[in-house]
């Protein structure tokens, strides 16, 4: 006969009703009370599984960064998702935001949440920690190795956004990106790298920017793209690739207002398709992401007692509009009352102004890349110049250089790099 409760309460020497609350995480309890009690349990060989408690209540745990939903939409869409879910099996939702400072783990506790659900980011000991809480725990929009976890297929994203560039003839993509501690914008920063190695072409790390984490995230991208075309006067970038959709909107500003024709100058793809995508003019080009699925799905996830698959990556789809297509959109227009930033009808798509207001007389761009524009639809052979070492080389560099971290990782160095983690995704 196996160990009972009966058996654990009384080589602790504490009641069943202590034993059952301690192994259901319930409430009413110290936790060192409930850490001596699962330990016996565990030393007897009981399987605490038995015990799995029917979530009635979860807590949907979102990082301060991301609890403007006015400025970062995308995550009102994952808990619009996760509270679907919740209504349809009976389960009451809780949004509690936190950040560094703030006792988490005691607000849980005020909580009492039967489940959490973690989205975006959040510091590597803050994760620990609620590992250690040993409540079901699912992560979305993250991923930490051994737990349950629903993604974005971050890098078919990235895959898709630069292949479609490339088929437009645009070969110097610049990539606008965040904070490399958050799991979905490293997996999307490896995918822009991975791009041009499954694609033969040079990588030009020049053209990779970060924004500044310390600025909120429109300002942010903005001063990025700034300092981007700034730095690369000479050899200015055909497209942008930005890490979503807030980002390239704020790119494609500073394009506009430095007298940058969008499409045909430099061409802009997003990623999450947020609502103003749509309607921005030119409309933006980005990748599609099933913001309310990841929700639902996640809570799914969370409340399967053996699932044959933990780690869960949702599909993605690439929507092409003008900024990077050139086609008006008529509703677009319509809402501006005018057709800026449309395709003239005397240019052609992956043509370049031929002259740019920010530019000084003498290096017009139409008459130092005319050469490079020429080579967009020919025959590429000059613009595969590189070796299959070399992306070989640069391939294991991008993939090194954002591996994504464990949820162990606790050292100093990973503490600070995510104390700067980004305001947005």
């Amino acid at each position: 006969m196996g160990t009972t409760i009966r058996d654990i309460a009384q080589a602790a020497n504490v009641s069943i009703g202590t034993v059952s609350r301690a192994l259901k995480n319930q409430s009413g309890l110290s936790e060192s009370t409930r850490a001596r009690v699962v330990e016996v349990a565990r030393s007897l060989g009981y399987d605490c599984a038995q015990l799995r408690p029917r979530i009635r209540r979860l807590t949907f745990l979102l990082h301060r960064q991301h609890n403007n939903f006015a400025a970062s939409p995308f995550f009102s869409h994952v808990l619009h998702g996760v509270e679907n879910a919740c209504r349809e099996h009976g389960i009451v939702p809780a949004l509690l935001t936190a950040g560094p400072a703030d006792d988490t783990i005691q607000q849980l506790r005020m909580h009492a949440p039967d489940a959490i659900a973690v989205a975006g980011f959040v510091e590597p000991e803050m994760l620990a920690a609620l590992v250690g809480l040993q409540r079901p725990l699912v992560l979305i929009d993250l991923w930490a190795q051994g737990l349950r976890s629903v993604n974005i297929d971050n890098l078919a994203g990235a895959a898709l956004a630069m292949k479609h560039l490339f088929e437009m003839g645009r070969r110097r993509v610049a990539f606008i990106g965040g904070s490399l501690a958050h799991f979905s914008i490293a997996q999307r920063a490896l995918g822009y790298r991975r791009a041009f190695f499954e694609a033969g072409l040079l990588f030009d790390p020049s053209l990779e920017v970060t924004i500044d984490t310390g600025l909120d995230p429109d300002t942010g991208a903005a001063r990025a793209m700034e300092r981007l075309l700034d730095a690369t006067r000479g050899a200015p970038p055909d497209a942008v690739f930005a890490y979503n959709d807030a980002a390239a909107l704020a790119a494609m500003r500073v394009c506009l207002a430095r007298g940058l024709r969008v499409p045909e100058d430099v061409a802009i793809v997003g990623f999450d398709d947020i609502a103003g995508a749509a309607h921005a003019v030119p409309s933006l080009s980005t990748v599609a992401v099933d913001k309310e699925g990841l929700g639902q799905r996640g809570v799914e996830l969370l409340l399967e007692e053996a699932p044959a698959v933990t780690e869960i990556n949702l599909p993605v789809q690439l929507i092409a509009r003008g900024s990077t297509t050139g086609e008006a959109d008529p509703d677009a227009a319509r809402a501006s009352g005018g057709s800026r930033g449309t395709k003239p009808a005397s240019a052609k798509p992956g043509e370049r102004s031929s002259e740019r207001s920010s530019e000084p007389p003498g290096e017009r761009p139409g008459e130092k890349h005319a050469m490079q524009t020429a080579q967009r639809t020919a025959a590429p052979d000059a613009t595969l110049a590189c070796t299959a070492a070399s992306n070989a080389n640069a391939r294991a560099e991008a993939d090194a250089a954002i591996a994504p971290p464990s949820h162990c990782a606790t050292t100093h160095a990973t503490a600070h790099a995510a104390a700067a983690a980004p305001k947005s995704r």
